[in-house]
């Protein structure tokens, strides 16, 4: 399977934080959801995969380093950061003349009937649009040329869930061609759910795992009891313990072994945000 996005000890370091070594590989294909909470180290990792800050590792987009990327090539890279950047004096056919200048493979037609697919007023300024407008546009641009690799940070962030339904609908028609591929950054982690194959989870600049999303449901569990039934559960299946007011909830792993092996405990599937919290939050 072809590699889109190849990331090797990525790292780069700030007074307060640091990313440290992060190893990722998207395939042609794939979603893959990169979550963790603010701060983790998301943004970070997207700047340096766009060039936008200097780091230390290797990037490969299309199996070539940025400086090695021809101009249709960085064409087919799309990017929806967190915010609209354009700017507020701006009108839909402004914008639209000038991205055409900026991309070899613009599509006029795509983007304009993007623009109508999500109801946005033609003739008013960037300025007076709502975040879920503004929103829309990003996508509609992101996806108007021509782009193989979609690279989104925090694409749905404070907007309702009509919208954010409306925008991973249109994810999910990009990635059904079969050489398109996203990495889909956020902390909301009800969309991640909807559409990655695969997630990479990091925290406090650390990767914490890279794993196929069925994988996880499949091999994560939840145990909500006291720490003393939780410290019977053999050490190798418990991942975290997190205290709560009455009871500890536990996160484990190889849930059916832990269900065979503790018959008086109830073992539940393990959401992907039970999955951050604990291991967050938790004791490890």
């Amino acid at each position: 399977m072809n590699s889109m996005l190849t990331i090797s000890r990525l790292s780069r370091r700030y007074p307060q934080f640091q990313l440290h070594r992060l190893n990722l590989n998207l395939h042609q294909g794939e979603v893959m959801g990169f979550i963790g909470e603010n701060g983790a180290g998301k943004t970070t990792t997207i700047k340096a995969i766009l060039h936008l800050i200097r780091s230390e590792g290797e990037i490969l987009i299309f199996g070539k380093p940025w400086e090695q990327l021809s101009r249709e090539e960085r064409g087919q890279i799309g990017v929806v950061l967190d915010g609209c950047h354009f700017h507020g004096s701006l009108r839909i056919p402004q914008i639209e003349r000038m991205l055409a200048k900026i991309y070899p493979q613009w599509q006029r037609e795509r983007f304009l009937e993007l623009c109508g697919r999500f109801a946005l007023p033609e003739h008013k300024k960037i300025g007076t649009f709502s975040t879920g407008m503004k929103t829309k546009l990003s996508i509609a641009a992101a996806l108007s040329h021509n782009a193989r690799l979609l690279i989104l940070d925090e694409p749905t962030s404070g907007l309702d869930p009509i919208v954010r339904d409306e925008i991973l609908d249109l994810f999910y028609e990009f990635i059904q061609e079969e050489t398109h591929s996203i990495l889909f950054s956020s902390h909301i982690t009800a969309d991640i759910e909807k559409i990655a194959d695969s997630v990479a989870f990091i925290h406090q600049g650390q990767l914490q795992f890279v794993c196929q999303k069925d994988v996880l449901h499949d091999e994560y569990g939840i145990v909500r009891a006291s720490r003393r039934q939780i410290e019977k559960i053999a050490p190798e299946h418990r991942v975290a313990l997190l205290a709560q007011n009455l009871t500890c909830q536990a996160l484990v792993r190889h849930r059916a072994q832990v269900r065979r092996d503790n018959p008086d405990l109830l073992v539940e599937s393990a959401s992907l945000e039970e999955i951050m919290l604990c291991m967050i939050r938790g004791e490890r």
